[in-house]
């Protein structure tokens, strides 16, 4: 569940910055949206994560508490976290938008997603020493990803941020039964013809 008055994970998707991504019209045709974030704190963090499917129905949201060295580490742990709920819950065909404050973390994920790679498989963006385990693991859960493409978004604006920030308050969450909420969207009948808008980033002047 998205923050009261915010868009839906599309939505957001949608309005937002894809690092080294051009804007290929099929990016707004993806079947599932998932948005993480970690909150670091030294004693007691937290880590969120949303599924939505194309049309704005909630797949799951669940929050863990968590411990991290340094906010860094903890949006890779999160989002490590994020893809582990949604490869349970979702078709392993599935196309899938990723939505993280970290604009560093989106750099990584479309480095990944453009396969550009070096030659012990790893990104050729750096990873925070505490968070190379977590990256892995975030690799590993990607190649199972038909198509993923990640946005950076502002924190104010992430919609899983309430649930990092205090995750104790939503332990009932994880009580709730796993389920697979299939996108009604069929990818075959879909037109590639009108180009959606342009989500490069631009300065305030033009």
């Amino acid at each position: 569940m998205a923050v009261f008055g915010s868009s839906s994970l599309r939505d957001l998707f949608d309005e937002s910055y894809t690092p080294l991504i051009g804007h290929p019209p099929w990016t707004h045709h993806l079947d599932y949206y998932l948005a993480t974030d970690g909150s670091y704190r030294t004693d007691d963090g937290g880590l969120g994560a949303i599924v939505e499917t194309r049309d704005g129905r909630e797949v799951t949201r669940l929050a863990r508490v968590d411990s991290s060295p340094d906010n860094n580490v903890s949006e890779y742990r999160a989002l490590h976290f994020g893809l582990d709920v949604l490869a349970a819950r979702v078709p392993p065909t599935s196309t899938v938008g990723i939505l993280v404050d970290h604009e560093q973390l989106a750099i990584n994920v479309n480095t990944l997603a453009l396969g550009d790679l070096d030659e012990n498989g790893d990104s050729s963006i750096g990873i925070p020493d505490g968070a190379k385990h977590h990256w892995r693991g975030i690799q590993a859960r990607l190649s199972t990803i038909e198509e993923v493409r990640a946005v950076s978004i502002d924190g104010a604006s992430n919609p899983a941020h309430s649930l990092a920030n205090d995750p104790r308050s939503y332990n009932h969450l994880a009580s709730r039964p796993d389920r697979c909420v299939l996108s009604r969207y069929d990818r075959t009948a879909a037109s590639d013809s009108i180009p959606p808008p342009s989500r490069a980033r631009r300065s305030s002047t033009e």
